[in-house]
């Protein structure tokens, strides 16, 4: 089974991209610049019991939001079409460095979401995903004892991340983390 805390997800391969073997891929990094500094990634199945398997990428290039890739021994559109639903990554030991206020979206994920703008620290939930595409802030999506609030990912409301506690403590505005809360409006 893979451990997804080894990896790193670049893309998801959705389908085949033209005749000579290419897919086109979902980006999942902030660093999709990064394709042209690498040669060797692996694939992985989302389905237990699937071992990652090396794979050569040959050619890439952004196109229509997402990026088109090419794998070594990949060179028609029925082998193509059996990388659908994988997904490319690198061991998490060779992802890019980040600066010292920066952090991988990837590593919210797991974490609880503590709102520190009150005199008690209050726990909202746990971070089960980051939206992305909301806009220009990303929005986490945390599961609370009320259901799901999205919280926007601003630096104006961050207070501190530790990530080896599985902790981010933001100071949230009045009534953010009650939403969902029934009878609340």
């Amino acid at each position: 089974m893979i451990r997804v805390q080894e990896w790193v997800w670049l893309a998801r391969i959705l389908r085949p991209q033209g005749r000579k073997g290419e897919v086109y891929a979902e980006i999942l990094t902030d660093f999709p610049e990064k394709f042209a500094e690498r040669r060797r990634l692996w694939l992985l199945s989302e389905s237990a019991g699937a071992a990652p398997r090396e794979a050569e990428l040959i050619a890439h290039w952004q196109h229509k939001g997402g990026i088109v890739l090419h794998f070594a021994g990949v060179d028609s559109i029925s082998t193509a079409e059996a990388l659908a639903g994988l997904v490319v990554a690198i061991p998490r030991t060779e992802r890019a460095a980040l600066g010292e206020d920066e952090v991988y979206i990837g590593d919210l994920i797991g974490c609880q979401l503590v709102d520190v703008a009150g005199s008690e620290p209050r726990a909202v939930g746990e971070i089960e995903d980051v939206n992305r595409t909301a806009g220009p802030v990303a929005l986490l999506v945390v599961r609370g004892a009320a259901g799901e609030v999205l919280v926007p990912f601003a630096k104006s409301y961050l207070r501190g991340i530790d990530l080896d506690g599985k902790r981010v403590e933001m100071a949230l505005p009045e009534g953010l983390a009650d939403l969902n809360v029934p009878g609340r409006s």
